[in-house]
């Protein structure tokens, strides 16, 4: 089904509910600190001869909300999959609230979810059916109460008994946010989240995230719509061709990138970086 990883792409099969059937339940209330839930060093991926992403280093810290953008085939998909613990990495270490996605993985996806970019889901499983399966996948106690109100926030509640092969393309988007967001997850990955989505969804999409932010949540949004990268996000990670570009805050790119009052737009700042051969941020 969907999200929270390694299925992802929502292809959670059969063979992942025995996966996760693992996962102990987890600590909803758990006392969050400001170390870096997503911590990623040098990591390194290579398909073939093809080297997709090149030393990447960048951490994100509870209460923050990550920019991940760059051109077509940046790297982009490829790191937050591999976060995902969907692929694995070629080097380089990917952490999950202090596990190792790869050493750890059990421990690091219960802290986990991820949306990516077309979320397949179960088309025999109905919208409420498709909750009650990540319940039971991430053990969730007393799941009905909070998967009723994110039915009713993101207007799914009249879809409920509906098929998902019957449903929009925006709507089949809700329920994979819904699913992302019913184990409470320290860590959320969003690959081009806003696809499909009317204005409403879009609202109702922020909103949420900013909640689950001032709740101690640490953010991943990947999206070439920079403007709402730029509406959204308290920091920012340029890829290109593989390498990071920059990677620090927003404010911080204006400067670097930007006019002399720094006040660029996103957008002037990233066509500079990524078409003018400018870095910043690179790693020591």
């Amino acid at each position: 089904m969907l999200l929270p990883v390694q299925t992802l792409e929502f292809v959670f099969r059969a063979s992942v509910l025995a996966l996760y059937a693992g996962i102990c339940n987890h600590t909803r209330n758990a006392h969050r600190n400001y170390l870096p839930v997503i911590q990623v060093t040098e990591f390194q991926k290579i398909y073939r001869e093809t080297l997709a992403v090149e030393a990447l280093t960048f951490s994100v810290e509870p209460g923050q909300i990550l920019g991940l953008v760059g051109p077509n085939g940046a790297g982009k998909t490829t790191t937050l999959r591999s976060i995902s613990g969907i692929i694995p990495p070629t080097s380089g270490s990917l952490l999950v609230a202090g596990h190792d996605i790869v050493k750890e993985p059990i421990a690091a996806k219960s802290k986990l979810a991820y949306v990516p970019d077309d979320p397949k889901l179960f088309d025999t499983l109905t919208v409420w059916e498709h909750l009650e399966f990540m319940a039971a996948a991430y053990r969730v106690d007393g799941w009905r109460e909070t998967g009723n109100a994110l039915l009713q926030r993101f207007e799914l509640e009249s879809k409920r008994n509906t098929l998902a092969s019957e449903l929009s393309r925006g709507m089949r988007q809700k329920v994979a946010i819904c699913c992302a967001y019913l184990h409470d997850p320290r860590v959320i990955l969003f690959d081009e989240p806003h696809t499909g989505l009317d204005p409403r969804g879009i609202r109702t999409m922020r909103e949420s995230v900013e909640e689950r932010v001032a709740n101690g949540a640490a953010v991943v949004i990947s999206s070439h719509l920079l403007e709402i990268v730029e509406d959204m996000c308290t920091h920012l990670l340029i890829l290109h061709r593989g390498k990071r570009m920059f990677f620090g805050t927003l404010a911080d790119a204006r400067s670097a990138f930007g006019d002399f009052d720094g006040n660029a737009r996103l957008e002037d700042v990233f066509f500079r970086i990524t078409e003018g051969g400018a870095t910043l941020g690179a790693p020591e």
